[in-house]
């Protein structure tokens, strides 16, 4: 797969966050292999572990779709798209892309009061370790399908592509909504007002560092593409590969990979190959 480059203020923060949380993986084996050496070695095992794993894994499954959504490898069917015309193309583009924003909005209708509560009162998991993760997880979410909702519509405009005052129009009403939706953020996370929120100081400090992070990404995304006009990268799948003949198509003659073989001069003792090698009646009775 041919990895596509971040460019925009979208681009720039799916691809960054999603390159952090790549390590994911390997914590969790790190941990996990922790967890068995303490274990059984040492008869020591620990309470933390198993549900650490969990919480890593949980926030690594959400926004992988993030990365997927970037790089254009999600999972989807070719049967008919493959078949219509390049304008009925943009119009199942267009469809799909719609379908992603429905879905967003239709979640958050329906669970952004409840991912907010849980985030205000700071619930945990009910366990002997007792981690945040409701309080985490449900609003990461959230994050996660409003950024794969605006990677959709970055991915649509960049795709097909569109005219450069269309694509910097959006690069600008996209970095204004992150940062404005940031520094929005930032007295609430903080809790100016005194409300009385259960969540951490620590934990304040590193989710106001994300919201700070993100604004920079953003600003970033600005300046370093907002003259940069992106070529989409299409990419062609090429059997001769899977055979191992890929090198060969270069020796070939160019003739015969236009389908056009030169003429065989029979005296001469060569054989067309495009002949039906089966011999000819009269030449079974001679």
């Amino acid at each position: 797969m041919v990895e596509h480059e971040p460019t925009g203020p979208v681009d720039r923060l799916s691809f960054t966050f999603s390159r952090v949380t790549m390590w994911g993986p390997a914590f969790i084996v790190c941990i996990m292999f922790y967890e068995v050496v303490m274990r059984y070695m040492f008869q020591a095992p620990t309470l933390w572990v198993n549900e650490l794993s969990l919480w890593a894994a949980g926030a690594v499954y959400v926004t992988a779709g993030l990365y997927s959504m970037q790089q254009r490898s999600h999972i989807r069917i070719f049967v008919l798209y493959d078949m219509a015309p390049l304008w009925l193309r943009r119009i199942f583009d267009v469809i799909s892309t719609l379908c992603v924003a429905i879905f967003f909005i239709a979640v958050l209708w329906g669970a952004f009061g409840e991912a907010l509560a849980k985030f205000w009162r700071w619930e945990a998991f009910g366990t002997a370790w007792d981690p945040p993760l409701p309080a985490t997880i449900k609003p990461l979410v959230l994050i996660t399908l409003f950024l794969v909702s605006l990677q959709a519509f970055s991915n649509l405009i960049r795709d097909w592509p569109a005219s450069p005052a269309v694509r910097k129009t959006f690069d600008v009403v996209c970095g204004i909504l992150i940062i404005g939706l940031c520094l929005a953020a930032l007295p609430f996370v903080l809790d100016v007002a005194g409300e009385g929120s259960s969540v951490p100081m620590v934990w304040r400090i590193v989710l106001c560092a994300l919201l700070v992070i993100s604004v920079v990404l953003c600003l970033v995304g600005l300046v370093r593409d907002f003259n940069t006009t992106p070529e989409p990268i299409v990419e062609e799948y090429d059997p001769l590969e899977d055979l191992g003949l890929a090198d060969a198509r270069n020796d070939a003659p160019g003739e015969v990979l236009a389908g056009r073989p030169p003429p065989v001069d029979e005296a001469a003792g060569g054989v067309d190959p495009m002949r039906d090698p089966r011999p000819s009646e009269r030449s079974v009775k001679q």
